[in-house]
């Protein structure tokens, strides 16, 4: 499945942005998605994740109750609300999907067999 990820600009620390994963997905039920970020000089590392059918939810420690994953299987869309920007979100933000026919919410990168191409997110301070 292709993704493309889009909606990253410059920001000021306390704003707002919404990211999206357009997928090519026949069935994006089939998938699950995550979402990840890679800052300058870093590896890259687990966001945010989402089920198949959107029951179930997780993030990583430094984001949570900043960003909201969400998706629109219909839509063939995937969805990071991030707000509370810090400067520390600084980054190229990806998101993947991994086929499964479990509930299940994958936080490691080899998990996923799809990468979308990155949107930078730039947060001033």
């Amino acid at each position: 499945v292709q993704l493309q990820a889009s909606g990253g600009g410059l920001v000021q620390a306390g704003g707002f942005l919404r990211l999206s994963c357009a997928t090519s997905a026949p069935t994006l039920s089939n998938y699950a998605l995550g979402w990840f970020r890679q800052g300058p000089g870093k590896e890259r590392e687990f966001v945010a994740t989402i089920s198949r059918v959107g029951r179930r939810t997780y993030y990583a420690d430094s984001v949570k109750g900043r960003f909201t994953v969400s998706r629109d299987n219909a839509k063939n869309t995937g969805y990071l609300q991030m707000s509370s920007l810090k400067p520390e979100d600084t980054a190229v933000y990806y998101c993947a999907a991994k086929f499964t026919v479990t509930g299940d919410t994958p936080t490691w990168v080899r998990e996923y067999g799809s990468w979308g191409q990155g949107t930078q997110v730039t947060v001033s301070s």
